[in-house]
Parts: C-alpha cells; sequence; structure tokens
C-alpha cells in the first residue's frame, strides 16, 4: 500500500527507505551501521538502502572527522521536502488501515503491537536498540 500510494503522488521510494530518512531526519549525523539499528534492519544490506537514497539526492554522506572511515548521514533539502509530502500519505494510509476500530480498540491495537515486537526484537537479526516506551 506504501508504494502504490506514495507512487501515485510521483514518489519512488520503498517502506525501508522511509523508514532510513525518518531515522536521518530524526537524529542527523547517524552512520549507516545507527540507521540499521535505529530502523530494525540488517547492517549488511543497509548499505544500498543507503546508496539508492544518495543517487536520488535525498541524503548526503560526510565524513565523520572522528573516523575518517566512518560517514555521517543527513538529508538534503529533497529529502526534508519528500520527507514533509509523504507524511500526510502516511498517516491517511494509517488511517485507513485502522478506520474500522474505534479510538480505544485503535490505542489497545497500537499498544498490543507495541508488545508483540518488545518480545520478538531480540530474536531479530537486527534488534532495534531503542527504548519502546519513548
Amino acid at each position: 500500500m506504501f508504494v502504490e500510494e506514495t507512487s501515485k503522488e510521483g514518489f519512488d521510494l520503498t517502506p525501508v527507505q522511509y523508514a532510513a530518512l525518518i531515522a536521518i531526519n530524526s537524529m542527523p549525523g547517524l552512520d549507516q551501521a545507527s540507521v540499521a539499528s535505529h530502523i530494525a534492519y540488517d547492517r549488511v544490506t543497509i548499505g544500498g538502502v543507503i546508496d539508492r537514497l544518495v543517487q536520488k539526492e535525498l541524503v548526503r554522506r560526510e565524513t565523520n572527522p572522528n573516523d575518517r572511515r566512518a560517514r555521517r548521514l543527513y538529508l538534503t533539502e529533497g529529502g526534508t521536502e519528500t520527507l514533509q509530502k509523504i507524511r500526510p500519505i502516511v498517516w491517511r494510509l494509517q488511517e485507513e488501515l485502522l478506520a474500522g476500530l474505534e479510538h480505544a480498540e485503535r490505542e489497545q491495537f497500537v499498544s498490543l503491537l507495541r508488545k508483540v515486537a518488545e518480545h520478538a526484537n531480540e530474536k531479530s537479526r537486527a534488534p532495534l536498540r531503542v527504548d519502546w516506551q519513548q
């Protein structure tokens, strides 16, 4: 649904690329390994995701002055604009997906999803290293 709806609006992003943009926007200067950790994605394949975002001119890499091998990641102006334009599409999709639930049921559903995700997190190939309570 994400790809279908965003492509209708002229965007060429996958859900993983969107998640990476969100992480980089939230914490500018992350390296690739940290982005992978924050979105619970495999560290080995995140490089290709970031490469495509750089090619699309949505993300830029800068050398880390403390570690010349590492590259810090930042959104470009185009990346920031893309996020601003895609967020309403994502919110609309979330509303559509949860339309059959009343407000209290939505809160309970999301709470249960978090509980399941937290329990399964450590079994993941790329466990999320963030406090779920935030």
